[in-house]
């Protein structure tokens, strides 16, 4: 179940939640990513930009939609895809009924991971929308 490319994949996770963020990041090293986390929307604009200006960008983003206090995952896809029209995103929720869930798409999504995950889902996630 890991990457099978030469040059690992670089993910980017936004998420709010410090076990998330850290459980997320061990498995997607397990599977041979190369993953970077952040807290905030804020934060994960800066370093999807930083990440394509340098040339190493992200393969994949996967968002967290609810960020109290700050940007969440809606406000982010909107400004990345401005930014970067081909960029591929996963929409991270516990709400399956949330509209972004359901109408992914529509909202700028390449798939969905919802919450609470296992290593097999990220996986099938991560894997289906790269």
């Amino acid at each position: 179940m890991a990457s099978t490319d030469s040059e690992k994949k670089k993910i980017l996770v936004m998420d709010d939640e410090d076990a998330i963020r850290d459980i997320t990041s061990i498995i997607l090293t397990k599977l041979g990513y190369d993953p970077v986390t952040v807290s905030t929307g804020e934060d994960a604009i800066s370093a999807y930009k930083r990440a394509k200006e340098s040339g190493n960008g992200f393969s994949l983003v996967i968002l967290d939609l609810a960020i109290p206090g700050g940007i969440g995952g809606r406000e982010v896809i909107r400004e990345l895809q401005q930014y970067d029209p081909q960029i591929r995103a996963l929409v991270s929720s516990g709400d399956a009924n949330d509209p972004a869930v359901l109408s992914y798409k529509e909202f700028g999504f390449t798939g969905v991971l919802l919450k609470p995950y296992n290593k097999e889902k990220l996986f099938a996630s991560v894997s289906s929308s790269l």
